[in-house]
């Protein structure tokens, strides 16, 4: 959308310019990088057979400690994210949920020698959905999503804007897997799979200790 091209500009010319103005920071063992910005978290389109979950944006944070100048792990978390659920085929908005995505990731990090510095990660994630609300065609029934565990995958940078402070971009995939349950009085449970499994992208602004 246009605000993630926005972003996508900025970087480019922040990345520029802390390339040609700044020296290389090595990171070292026992050092801190703490990030706070915002996080928007883009669905797979083919949730499931019966509904699809839309985009949802908030405040992320996370943080990295260095077990060596290059291998890191993080802690990445964040506010809640509201997602609105839409039944397949025109139904319209039939709920709502809110969940949490904390997720532990091993980083490694690449010295470039500059003030770019790209990283790759790989973890776990364990997601928590909660306040559970239906509408329109499922009004006055229950929803309930079961929590997920599965892996997380990304990629990133850091681009230095001085010795301490710092930008940064991420891109995730994280593989989210609910079961969703409906029940009503008198009728039998509806239960299904829903495959989240988001793209999440995050701007954020980061400082090094």
């Amino acid at each position: 959308g246009v605000f993630m091209t926005k972003l996508f500009k900025l970087l480019y010319v922040v990345a520029g310019l802390a390339l040609i103005a700044l020296p290389a920071q090595a990171h070292e063992k026992g050092d801190w990088l703490l990030r706070v910005g915002g996080g928007a978290v883009n669905p797979d389109s083919d949730n499931s057979e019966i509904v699809s979950v839309d985009d949802g944006v908030s405040v992320v944070f996370n943080g990295s400690y260095f077990f060596t100048p290059n291998v890191a792990v993080e802690v990445l978390a964040a506010l809640p994210f509201s997602h609105d659920i839409e039944l397949l085929g025109g139904g319209g908005k039939v709920g709502e949920t809110k969940h949490l995505p904390p997720t532990v990731s091993v980083q490694y990090h690449f010295d470039l020698g500059g003030a770019f510095r790209p990283y790759v990660g790989a973890g776990v994630n364990y997601t928590i959905f909660f306040d559970e609300d239906t509408t329109g065609a499922l009004e006055g029934a229950n929803l309930d999503l079961d929590a997920s565990f599965g892996v997380a995958a990304q990629v990133g940078a850091d681009i230095d804007v001085s010795d301490r402070m710092f930008l940064n971009f991420d891109i995730r995939w994280i593989d989210i897997e609910t079961e969703a349950t409906v029940s009503a009085d008198g009728s039998p449970d509806l239960v299904f799979d829903v495959d989240i499994d988001p793209m999440v992208y995050s701007l954020t602004l980061g400082w090094k200790f």
